[in-house]
């Protein structure tokens, strides 16, 4: 006997299993496809909250109400048609008539509410379709058979308030005329009426009061983002207490935000004041001494450590202070140009596609910009400045055709201090000049991103929320 190995041997068993979904992973992708389906939108699944219940309580409802009192109650008034037409026949037949059975027909409408005549030597006549969904006509049709048992023919679709029904005799045929409210219970639509009635003032009044509940929430939200893109809106808590207690933390979230960056602003003003005071001691002294090639080569390390240090104030303040306004990009974009212009690059083309009015910080982005445009007239000769609205954003591409950057480098240049030998920073050389762009470019709820240019450099692209 050969020695089965055990891990082959439960392979073998788990083999034919293998390929079919256990109910775990089942219930996850029918739970993913249903939040796939379902909407995103607070209001829309409170809403569907509301909703849902009632429908499926009305649908509880109206299926019981249907099956078993619609149906009960018609299948007694026909039951009871039915056996007044098979007391008739039984009466017809049983005992002697007068000429056309006029008193019959007579007791038959007095008593009955019945019309009732006798056509001698007639045939039923040929069976026509049946409806397609009639409580009444199913349970005429039973209780006839059941009853009377006899060849019939019934009409309850032609006329829309009398049924007629014919039974065949030995004569003849008899020919009965009855109300539709004597076999049907034709007054029970009033109460799906008024439950469907009820039903939708219900859920007009959810509505609205829900829309009111949301609204504040939708306002929180507005003034949220709008605070991450640098606009100071005015805002008031409202609504229930739980989103009012969430507008209280937001707006004491948002002033202590505020107050480190005044207290971070104001430390800066500070430091910036005595180093530009040492740096000015500096440049007085190498004044008055004598000009040596040592001497000389003291001032421009003294001018480039201010222009250094600029940079990094400028760099670690922000301009978060300056408000939000609204501003005209077509004149932004024309002073950007003269500015690359005195640079010593050439301006292609300056183009605005859309509105030229967006608000923002101006003198920030202006900033960001001739960040960006000094880097493309410091590597390249021909400068390209364009705009245009996209997706609810604006976006500003400024083109080059100097010697570009790696695509793999291309996050890297954006980190602070962060110098490649062909990576574009800013003129003076502290690597902090595409970092200060994207900083006030994400401080506007933007980015800026780098592609490859048309022109064959570089495309820087900023792109601000509208």
């Amino acid at each position: 006997m050969n020695a089965q190995d055990p891990h082959l041997a439960r392979t073998a068993r788990q083999a034919p299993g293998a390929g079919v979904p256990g109910p775990r992973t089942l219930w996850k992708r029918l739970s993913r496809a249903i939040g796939d389906a379902l909407p995103k939108g607070l209001y829309a699944r409170s809403l569907i909250i509301i909703i849902a219940p009632v429908v499926l309580l009305q649908s509880v409802i109206a299926y019981t109400f249907m099956e078993r009192h619609w149906q009960l109650v018609t299948k007694r008034l026909s039951s009871a048609v039915t056996a007044d037409i098979s007391a008739l026949i039984d009466i017809y037949e049983s005992y002697p008539q007068t000429r056309d059975a006029e008193t019959l027909t007579r007791i038959a409408s007095e008593r009955l509410s019945l019309d009732l005549d006798i056509l001698k030597g007639a045939k039923l006549p040929p069976a026509g379709p049946r409806p397609f969904f009639s409580i009444l006509d199913e349970a005429l049709s039973d209780e006839i058979k059941r009853q009377i048992g006899r060849p019939f023919w019934i009409d309850t679709v032609g006329r829309s308030n009398l049924i007629e029904i014919r039974v065949a005799i030995p004569d003849g045929v008899m020919r009965i005329m009855a109300r539709r409210s004597q076999a049907y219970a034709s007054n029970s639509h009033i109460f799906l009426v008024w439950m469907i009635g009820s039903s939708m003032v219900l859920l007009g009044v959810a509505i609205l009061f829900l829309r009111n509940q949301i609204k504040p929430i939708l306002r929180l939200a507005a003034v949220a983002e709008g605070f991450g893109k640098g606009r100071d809106i005015e805002f008031r808590p409202r609504g229930a207490r739980e989103v009012r207690a969430a507008g209280h933390a937001f707006i004491e979230m948002k002033r202590r935000i505020e107050r480190a960056m005044e207290q971070r602003t104001a430390m800066l003003n500070g430091v910036s004041h005595d180093l530009r005071t040492i740096i000015t001691r500096f440049k007085l002294s190498l004044a008055l001494v004598e000009q040596t090639p040592e001497v000389e080569d003291l001032s421009r390390d003294v001018d480039e450590m201010s222009r250094m240090l600029e940079g990094y104030l400028a760099f670690a303040r922000g301009d978060s202070a300056e408000p939000a306004a609204a501003t005209d990009m077509r004149a932004l974009l024309e002073d950007l140009r003269t500015d690359v212009e005195r640079l010593g690059a050439h301006v292609a083309a300056v183009d605005l596609a859309g509105s030229p009015v967006l608000t923002v910080r101006p003198d920030a982005l202006r900033r960001c910009l001739f960040n960006l445009a000094s880097n493309a007239a410091r590597y390249g000769e021909t400068v390209a400045i364009s705009a245009r609205e996209e997706n609810r954003a604006f976006l500003v591409s400024i083109d080059d055709d100097g010697p570009g950057i790696p695509p793999e480098s291309r996050e890297e240049v954006f980190k602070p201090f962060v110098r490649l030998d062909d990576a574009r920073q800013d003129a003076g050389g502290s690597g902090l000049g595409l970092a200060i762009a994207r900083d006030i470019a994400r401080a506007h709820g933007g980015d800026v991103s780098l592609q490859d240019s048309p022109l064959g450099g570089l495309r820087a692209t900023v792109r601000i929320p509208a």
